[in-house]
Formats: structure tokens, C-alpha cells, sequence
């Protein structure tokens, strides 16, 4: 049994705890937060841009701190799940590597690269785990189009089209604060620029439009929309990812992603599966997805594929970055879908955007 301590009780730690209550071999037998009330396990304060509020947990059987030193010290841990704001991660990945424990960090890993670097050497001087929380990697609705991508059986990838938009993150303090997060350029783009760089691999430059606030330390990149170029490849992908949203419209993701013989289409904010559109070539009779879709034939005649699933769609993601952590860990298996050497050209991609925006020039990603 692999156990977890978690560092930082916002929405993402009590996500993490939510989905760690339904894994195989792995539980939660420490957390730590400097909240009085989170200790008590009152979490109906925390909130985020989905889903409800935390609600309340009984953490009557679980060690409780209210320092982070004091859980990277506790010697009956094997995986610590850092939940901190992004400019605590690299000191406490560092310092709970350096303890023995391995290491799971929400993204991004860090602020900058030369601090990525640091988390990533020190793992593996110690000869422990560095892993990086890109859940977008387990969302079944995008890992769908990974898989799609592997088998061929819409011929090649000619082009394709992310979005991920909120609003202002009124609802944290620390989300909001571009000085603990990079802004939205580095916390949500995130996903999206690793996502690019699951499907196709690091791309040669980037180009970039997008929208520019604050001054000094606090000036970041609200909005950007990026294309990223693979040289000699005949292949367009974009992305477009920014707090601009009213308070009404608080999160929205998806995709549009163009095939040979169909094209896939998605965004959470429509209440449907997946909808792949495909062309007459395919055998919609044997096409056999693994989760639920709506397959549309050339006709116009709509098709629902469903599928039994053991998780809910809703928190899949979260469950599978966190059920696959646990796995490395217990089975002693390199962590090739979310190690930190991945996440550290993850935000070598963000950061190559947010100079393309500022810049207004095509930067190259070599560095």
C-alpha cells in the first residue's frame, strides 16, 4: 500500500484527496494545511471553477499538519502530492526529495525552467520518483483523441484546434495572484501546451498573438492564442487558452480536431460526448469507441456509441493521474505519461509563448 501525504488543501488538494478515495494500493494517511478549519476537515470554503465546493471529510485517522516541513519529515510516507501554490513547488519537491519520499506536483511544475531543472536533478540524484500532475493526459473526452491518433483508423492528423477559457479566479486568493501562479500563460496554458506536445512531440517554434496586463512583477499574459510549427510537417496545430470569461462562463474547454476520414469535436459546456463527423470511407457498424460518442455519417444521421465506464467522466482525469502515481511508485515503473523532464518542456512551451506574445515575433522553442 503506497502511502500519500498531501501538501496544501486548496481545490486541487481536495480534488486530489477526492480521487485518492477511490484508487487501488494507494491511501491518505497524511494532509497539511495551515487552515484550522481544513484540519478539522471543514472544507466548504474551498471552491474552484468547477464542480461543487469541497464539502467536509472525516480525517479522524489521518496525521495532520499545519507546516510543510512537517509532513516532508514524516518518515511513514512514500508519496508526497504537493497542492501548493506553483512558486512553493520547486523548494518542497526539492526538500521532499531529498527526504526519500517520492514526488507528485499539481502543475505546473514551477515558475521557470532553472527551477524544473533543479526538481528534475535532484530526483534523480536521489533515485526517486518526480512526477507532474497534466491531468488533461487522463481526461477520457482527450486521451480519446491520443488514442484515435495511435490506431490510424481515421488515416493522419491534418490539423487541430484547442480552447480552454475561464473567468477571473476571484475564487482563490492565490490563483489570482500572478506572482504564486505565472498567470494564466503558465497555470492554464498549460495544458493545452502539453497536451501538443503528447500528441506530436516538441514543436520547432511558436507564434502567438494574445493579451497582455498588469506591470512589473505582476505583468503576465491573460490570453494567448499560439500556433505551434513543426518543421516539414504538413500539419496546423493551435490553441487558445485565457481568464477572459465573465463570471457567468467560468470554465470551457474542448477541442476541434481534423482527420482524413472524420473530424472530432468537444467542449464541456455542451452537456454531449465527443462527436466524431465521419466520412463515407468509415464503417460506422464495426467502429467500436471506448467511451461514449455521437458518431454523425455523412447522411446526417446522428449515432450514439455507448459505453459502460467504471468512473465517472467528471472525475476520471483526476483518478487516473493520481491511480497512475501510485502505480510507478508500488511497481517501481518510470513514470513516462507525467515525469518532470515532460513537465519541465511543458512550461519551456508556455514560457516560448508568452515571449511570442510580448515580442510579436516567431520564437524558437530550442533554447
Amino acid at each position: 500500500m503506497v502511502r500519500i501525504g498531501i501538501a496544501g488543501l486548496g481545490f486541487m488538494g481536495v480534488t486530489h484527496y477526492r480521487a485518492a478515495e477511490k484508487i487501488a494500493n494507494g491511501e491518505v494517511v497524511a494532509v497539511c494545511t495551515r487552515n484550522p478549519r481544513k484540519l478539522q476537515g471543514d472544507w466548504t470554503m474551498v471552491k474552484g471553477n468547477f464542480g461543487p465546493n469541497g464539502g467536509t471529510a472525516d480525517l479522524s485517522n489521518i496525521r495532520r499538519y499545519n507546516q510543510v516541513a512537517d509532513i516532508v519529515a514524516d518518515p511513514d510516507l512514500d508519496l508526497l502530492d504537493i497542492c501548493l501554490p506553483t512558486n512553493m513547488h520547486a523548494e518542497v519537491a526539492v526538500q521532499a526529495l531529498e527526504a526519500g519520499k517520492h514526488v507528485l506536483v499539481e502543475k505546473p511544475i514551477a515558475l521557470t525552467v532553472e527551477d524544473a531543472d533543479r526538481m528534475v536533478e535532484t530526483a534523480k540524484r536521489k533515485g526517486r520518483k518526480l512526477m507532474v500532475a497534466q491531468v488533461l493526459r487522463f481526461i477520457p473526452e482527450f486521451a480519446f483523441i491520443k488514442k484515435t491518433l495511435d490506431s490510424g483508423l481515421f488515416g493522419r492528423l491534418l490539423a487541430a484546434h484547442f480552447k480552454r477559457i475561464i473567468s477571473r479566479p476571484e475564487w482563490s486568493a492565490d490563483i489570482a495572484d500572478v506572482r504564486k501562479t505565472g498567470g494564466p500563460i503558465i497555470d492554464l496554458h498549460i495544458h493545452d501546451a502539453d497536451f501538443v506536445q503528447y500528441l506530436f512531440g516538441m514543436p520547432d517554434r511558436v507564434a502567438a498573438s494574445g493579451l497582455v496586463v498588469g506591470e512589473g512583477e505582476e505583468e503576465t499574459v491573460e490570453y494567448v492564442s499560439a500556433h505551434y510549427f513543426y518543421d516539414g510537417q504538413n500539419l496546423s496545430i493551435t490553441a487558445e487558452s485565457g481568464a477572459v470569461a465573465t463570471a457567468a462562463r467560468p470554465f470551457e474547454h474542448g477541442y476541434d480536431v481534423y482527420f482524413e476520414r472524420a473530424t472530432l469535436q468537444f467542449n464541456s459546456t455542451w452537456g454531449q460526448p465527443v462527436t466524431v463527423y465521419v466520412s463515407p470511407e468509415v464503417d460506422v457498424a464495426s467502429y467500436q469507441p471506448d467511451l461514449p460518442v455521437v458518431v454523425v455519417t455523412p447522411d446526417g444521421e446522428r449515432h450514439e456509441k455507448k459505453v459502460e465506464l467504471e468512473t465517472d467522466l467528471a472525475t476520471a482525469g483526476f483518478v487516473g493521474e493520481v491511480q497512475y502515481a501510485v502505480d510507478c511508485v508500488e511497481k517501481d515503473k518510470e513514470p513516462t505519461l507525467i515525469a518532470g523532464a515532460v513537465a519541465r518542456d511543458s512550461l519551456l512551451l508556455c514560457l516560448k509563448a508568452a515571449e511570442a506574445v510580448k515580442t510579436r515575433q516567431t520564437v524558437s522553442i530550442a533554447e
